[in-house]
């Protein structure tokens, strides 16, 4: 049975009319034309999906919209401010971050969810909160050094 669902989606109210458990990421690029956030493997594991869900980072493909409901998403169309890009935005395209770019997304998100948690992460850290994030074109020391550009950036220090 359907349900009206309430979201804050990039800072502006959608409300939907679908089934609660369909997936999130469906109810983005579906209904709310939001495409940046990709569909991966469909399991959760590969983090293409990835959206921040009140700030914390979650899997958009394995959520059901009505655990959504009442919340804040963030998606890759809503990290940027007034034309201007996130500095993890800017960092992933200083470093060359990605090659065929459909993993950016996620990676992007969950990169702005670890600066955010810990401003300062080690290089262990990155790896460790990127882990879940998969990239088919081997691009793991570019978006490392990104993460770590945008960290500096962050503290005004030069990268």
């Amino acid at each position: 049975m359907d349900a009206t669902i309430t979201l804050t989606v990039n800072g502006r109210r959608a409300t939907v009319t679908t089934d609660p458990q369909r997936p999130l990421l469906d109810v983005l690029r579906e209904d709310l034309q939001l495409t940046g956030t990709k569909y991966g493997c469909g399991e959760g594991r590969c983090g293409a999906c990835t959206v921040l869900l009140d700030g914390q980072r979650r899997h958009s493909c394995t959520l059901p919209v009505g655990q959504a409901d009442g919340k804040t998403i963030l998606t890759i169309e809503g990290l940027a401010t007034d034309e201007a890009l996130h500095p993890v935005q800017e960092a992933f395209l200083a470093e060359g971050a990605f090659q065929c770019g459909y993993c950016t997304p996620g990676m992007v998100m969950t990169a702005a969810a670890l600066l955010k948690e810990k401003p300062d992460p080690t290089e262990a850290e990155i790896v460790a909160w990127m882990d879940g994030n998969l990239c088919r074109c081997g691009g793991y020391p570019r978006i490392v050094k990104a993460v770590r550009r945008a960290a500096a950036s962050a503290k005004g220090a030069q990268p």
